[in-house]
């Protein structure tokens, strides 16, 4: 055992990349935590717990899903941010394709080292090559962290 080199977590590269089943407990994890850090404080009308209910089969349809996208920032084996976003076909009141990043969350240690950076500009690249006219994202008027974020990063990957 004493001959056998031990990698350390400060090596590894985090990776932006689609999600894997293998993910799946991971996204469930970084979803639990938005809801109980985002839509929980500020939606009395969310159950917090569906990701832990539910979560499991929606990642795992939308890893299958060409009109959405999941993708996880992964250190290792580790889950440690993940974006959901979709697609939908222009409708007669909006006739242009329009992508919307639904979800997105980087867990606490990691914030900071422009991981939801790297995240938000993939789910751009996607958008992009998908015929995307339009880009959106949702998030709670009380969030101004994230609205600021959003503001900076979106404007910034579209270009």
């Amino acid at each position: 055992m004493s001959d056998q080199l031990r990698v350390s977590d400060q090596h590894l590269e985090t990776v932006v990349r689609r999600a894997r089943r293998t993910d799946l407990e991971g996204l469930v994890a970084c979803s639990s935590a938005l809801f109980a850090e985002d839509a929980g404080t500020r939606d009395p009308s969310i159950h917090v717990g569906w990701p832990r209910e539910f979560g499991p089969e929606r990642f795992a349809a939308a890893m299958d899903d060409p009109g959405r996208l999941l993708l996880v920032a992964a250190r290792g084996e580790q889950v440690a941010g993940h974006l959901m976003g979709t697609l939908a076909e222009g409708t007669a009141m909006r006739p242009v394709k329009v992508a919307t990043l639904v979800s997105m969350y980087v867990q606490p240690p990691h914030r900071r080292d422009g991981l939801g950076a790297r995240l938000v500009a993939q789910f751009s690249a996607w958008a992009k090559e998908a015929g995307a006219a339009l880009a959106e994202v949702t998030a709670y008027s009380g969030n101004a962290e994230a609205i600021r974020f959003y503001e900076r990063n979106v404007s910034r990957a579209s270009r």
